[in-house]
């Protein structure tokens, strides 16, 4: 049977081209949509790198080019243009997902700081994100698999200060300092009641039923295994390929 190689429709790629990085002149260049489609492959499948099919080039052709525009912010630049972060976004939803750390991804230098914990579950990762009212991506952040997800909170607030009016969250986000933050922004608080809660805090039912939007938002990035799976040492090269994948899933059709 063979193999898929054209990840990317004619929609997709005419709005990812214009945001790639340009005047780069090299003897045999291989072609950057040939390129975005060995990554794009390599994302989708969770292969190693070395076994990127070789109709996209070589594969330290394909790898090299991701590594190179990772550290220059091409991959965030792509989901900042695509998503835009300017105006009001409305109703907004926060949760986070737990990532299994694949054995491959030890060994960074920097310990926490490459967004890796050790928890009861193994070494694990955590992508922390905050929805629009159409469950796609605004803000998507990294952390060690062991850091509460109220931690993580307050910097999804303090990133979308000022664009929402609404903030939706489960009853892991119940604590009185998130509300607080919240409600500074002059937007109203639809989190459930923790069980603990002696006496539990009404909250808007109609506007908790669409917290599932982000619940599928993470269903939706896990079908790429290499989001499923952290394969990569450093967490800027792990989130490149998260922004990469949010951007062509929820941003590009």
């Amino acid at each position: 049977m063979a193999r898929q190689l054209t990840w990317l429709s004619e929609t997709e790629w005419a709005r990812i081209e214009p945001l790639l990085p340009r005047g780069r002149k090299e003897a045999r260049r291989v072609d950057d949509r040939w390129v975005i489609l060995g990554i794009v492959h390599m994302l989708r499948i969770g292969a190693r790198w070395r076994d990127c099919p070789p109709e996209y080039g070589t594969y330290t052709t394909i790898y090299n080019r991701f590594h190179r525009w990772t550290r220059q912010g091409v991959w965030f630049a792509v989901f900042e243009a695509l998503t835009g972060h300017s105006g009001v976004w409305g109703s907004v939803a926060i949760d986070s997902t737990s990532i299994k750390v694949h054995r491959s991804a030890a060994g960074a230098k920097g310990g926490p700081s490459q967004g890796i914990g050790t928890s009861r579950g193994g070494r694990t990762s955590k992508i922390h994100g905050l929805t629009d009212p159409a469950g796609r991506p605004r803000i998507l952040l990294i952390s060690p698999g062991n850091t509460s997800d109220m931690t993580m909170a307050f910097a999804l607030i303090e990133a979308a200060r000022g664009r929402f009016d609404k903030l939706i969250a489960d009853r892991g986000y119940d604590s009185n300092a998130i509300r607080a933050s919240i409600q500074t922004q002059d937007a109203e608080v639809v989190i459930l009641a923790a069980r603990s809660r002696k006496q539990p805090i009404p909250y808007n039912w109609d506007a908790y039923r669409t917290r599932n939007l982000v619940e599928r938002l993470w269903c939706r990035l896990k079908d790429w295994r290499r989001v499923a799976t952290r394969y990569d040492k450093l967490a800027t090269n792990y989130m490149a390929g998260v922004f990469l994948a949010a951007a062509i899933t929820l941003w590009c059709n």
